[in-house]
C-alpha cells in the first residue's frame, strides 16, 4: 500500500507539473493556493466546531458567526493599507510575514479560555489574514504571462476549496475531539509554508519577465520520461509598441477599434500626485471593476454562510450524522473544486477565439446557473435527491471566480494591482464578516433552511451586476492600456523629500 501510494502521488506531481509548464511554475502555483487555503480553513474549522464551541465557551449560533464575522471585519480595515503595500515593497515578504503572525494567531486561539479571549485573538487573526490578498493578486499578475491568467487562477482558487474541505474533514473530524487541537493543527501548518515563501523570488513589476512555461523537460524523479507541455503563445516583446498589446483581451479591443476611457486616462496621467485616497477613487471609476467587486463580495458572502453553518444545516435538514455530514460537504466540495479547476481554461479558450467578452460572460452563466440549482436542493428533505443539485451548484457558484480574478488584472493598470485588490478585498471581507453574523442571527428566528432561501438573493443580484460588466469590460480593457502608458513605474516615481 505505502508503494502504491508513493507511485501514485508520483504520478499526480508529474502530471500537475506538466499542466503547469515545469516544476518552478508548480512550486508558485501550490505555495500561493496554500496561502489562500488558511484562511478559509480556519473558517471551515469554526463551523465544523460550532457544536463544542457552543458546549464549551456557552454561546450562541450568532456568537459562533460573530468569531468569523470579526476576523473578517478587521481583515477588510487592513486590505487598502496591504493593498498599497503590495505595489511598493517586496510582496514575497509581507506574505512569508502574514503566514508566520496567522501561525501564531491560531494557536493563541487554542489558549483561549473564554469567549472573549477567543474574540480577541480573533481580530488579531483577521489582521494578518488581510495581507494575503493583494500581493498574491499581483504576484499571479507577474509570475504567468496573461494568455494564462484564467487558468493559473483555476488552480490557485482551488487551494480555497481544499483548505475548507481540510477544515470540515480533517481539523472538523479533530474538533470533534477537541476544537483547541484543531486550531493548534492549523497554525503548525503555517509555518513550514512560510518558510517556503521566503524562498520565493520576487519577479519584475507589470510582468515584463514572467515564468515561461517550458516545453519540455526531464527530471530524474520521473524517470527516463520526458515531460512535454503544450505551451501557449509567448507574449510580445516589452518593446512592442502600444498598438499592439499583449494580452489577448486588449489585442481584441485593439482589433475592435474600441476607444478607452479619456476621463479615466486623464485621472491616470495625475498618478504622480495621487495618494491612498485618490488610488482608491480612480480604481472606483472602472466600471467593469465596481461590478466585478460586487458580484465577487455577493458570491463569497454567501459560501461564508455555507461554510460557517452548511455542516449544522445538512444535519438539521436531511437528519444525518456529524461523520456523514462532512462526508456530503466533501462531495459538495470536489463538485466546487471541479468548477474552479474548469472554469479558467473554459474562459481562456473563449478569449483566445475571439471573445473578448468570455472572462466576464462564463462567470455571468455560472451565476445563474448557481441560484437556479440551488432552489430544489433547499426544498427537498431526502439527501438523495439534494446532493446532486447541491453539487452541481457548488459547481456552478465556484466557477465564477477564476475568470473574474483574471478580469479584474485585465481591466486595471499593473501599477495599481495591489491596491485594486485592497479594495475588492475590503468590500468582499466586508460582505464574508457579514454573513456568518447575519446567517447565525437569522436562522436563530427562521431556521436554517429559510435563511439560505433568502440568502440566494445576493447571488441573483451577483449575477445581474456581471451581465452589466459585459457591456463595459471591453472599453475598460482599452483604458487599462492607454492608462499603463501614463502611470511611470514605482522606481520612477519622484520622490517626496525636498
Amino acid at each position: 500500500m505505502y508503494r502504491a501510494a508513493r507511485r501514485v502521488a508520483s504520478y499526480g506531481k508529474r502530471r500537475l507539473t506538466v499542466r503547469l509548464g515545469g516544476p518552478e511554475r508548480t512550486m508558485v502555483v501550490v505555495v500561493l493556493a496554500a496561502v489562500l487555503a488558511m484562511a478559509s480553513a480556519d473558517t471551515a474549522t469554526v463551523g465544523a466546531s460550532a457544536s463544542n464551541l457552543r458546549a464549551d465557551l456557552h454561546i450562541s449560533n450568532a456568537d459562533v458567526g460573530l468569531l468569523v464575522a470579526v476576523t473578517s471585519l478587521v481583515g477588510a480595515l487592513g486590505a487598502v493599507p496591504y493593498g498599497l503595500l503590495a505595489d511598493r515593497v517586496k510582496r514575497t515578504w509581507t506574505l512569508t510575514l502574514s503566514v508566520t503572525f496567522w501561525g501564531v494567531a491560531m494557536i493563541g486561539s487554542a489558549t483561549a479560555a473564554s469567549f472573549g479571549d477567543l474574540l480577541l485573538w480573533r481580530m488579531a487573526l483577521g489582521l494578518v489574514t488581510a495581507a494575503a490578498g493583494p500581493p498574491v493578486a499581483s504576484l499571479v499578475g507577474d509570475y504567468f504571462p496573461s494568455t494564462e491568467r484564467g487558468v493559473i487562477y483555476s488552480y490557485i482558487l482551488s487551494g480555497e476549496l481544499l483548505g475548507a474541505g481540510i477544515g470540515f474533514t480533517v481539523t472538523g473530524d479533530i474538533s470533534a475531539l477537541s476544537w483547541r487541537a484543531a486550531f493548534v493543527i492549523l497554525g503548525l501548518a503555517a509555518f513550514p509554508l512560510a518558510v517556503v515563501l521566503a524562498r520565493l523570488h520576487e519577479p519584475e513589476r507589470g510582468g515584463a519577465n514572467p515564468i515561461v512555461a517550458v516545453t519540455s523537460y526531464g527530471d530524474a524523479s520521473y524517470g527516463d520520461e520526458v515531460a512535454t507541455y503544450a505551451a501557449p503563445p509567448p507574449p510580445p516583446p516589452a518593446s512592442e509598441p502600444a498598438e499592439s498589446p499583449g494580452t489577448d483581451a486588449q489585442r481584441l479591443a485593439a482589433e475592435a477599434g474600441i476607444r478607452p476611457d479619456d476621463a479615466v486616462v486623464r485621472e491616470a496621467a495625475r498618478y504622480r500626485r495621487m495618494g491612498l485616497v485618490a488610488s482608491i477613487r480612480f480604481v472606483l471609476s472602472v466600471r467593469t471593476n465596481v461590478a466585478l467587486i460586487l458580484s465577487s463580495a455577493f458570491g463569497y458572502y454567501f459560501l461564508a454562510g455555507v461554510q460557517t453553518f452548511g455542516v449544522e444545516f445538512v444535519r438539521d435538514r436531511y437528519h444525518v450524522g456529524v461523520a456523514l455530514a462532512n462526508l456530503l460537504m466533501i462531495a459538495i466540495g470536489a463538485g466546487a473544486v471541479v468548477g474552479v479547476v474548469a472554469a479558467g481554461p473554459v474562459s481562456d479558450a473563449l478569449l483566445h477565439r475571439g471573445r473578448i467578452k468570455a472572462r466576464v460572460q462564463v462567470p455571468a452563466v455560472a451565476a445563474t446557473l448557481t441560484v437556479v440549482l440551488f432552489v430544489p436542493a433547499l426544498l427537498t428533505t431526502s439527501v438523495l435527491t439534494a446532493l446532486p443539485y447541491v453539487i452541481l451548484a457548488a459547481t456552478a457558484l465556484s466557477a465564477q471566480n477564476p475568470p473574474i480574478d483574471a478580469a479584474r488584472l485585465d481591466i486595471m493598470p499593473f501599477q495599481l494591482w495591489g491596491r485594486a485588490e485592497g479594495v475588492r478585498t475590503l468590500l468582499r471581507t466586508l460582505a464574508q464578516s457579514l454573513a456568518p453574523l447575519l446567517f447565525g442571527s437569522l436562522s436563530d428566528v427562521i431556521g436554517l433552511r429559510n435563511t439560505f432561501m433568502v440568502m440566494l438573493l445576493p447571488l441573483a443580484a451577483a449575477a445581474w451586476f456581471l451581465f452589466r460588466a459585459s457591456h463595459s469590460y471591453p472599453a475598460d480593457v482599452a483604458t487599462a492600456v492607454a492608462a499603463a502608458e501614463v502611470i511611470p513605474p514605482p522606481e520612477t516615481r519622484p520622490s517626496r523629500r525636498r
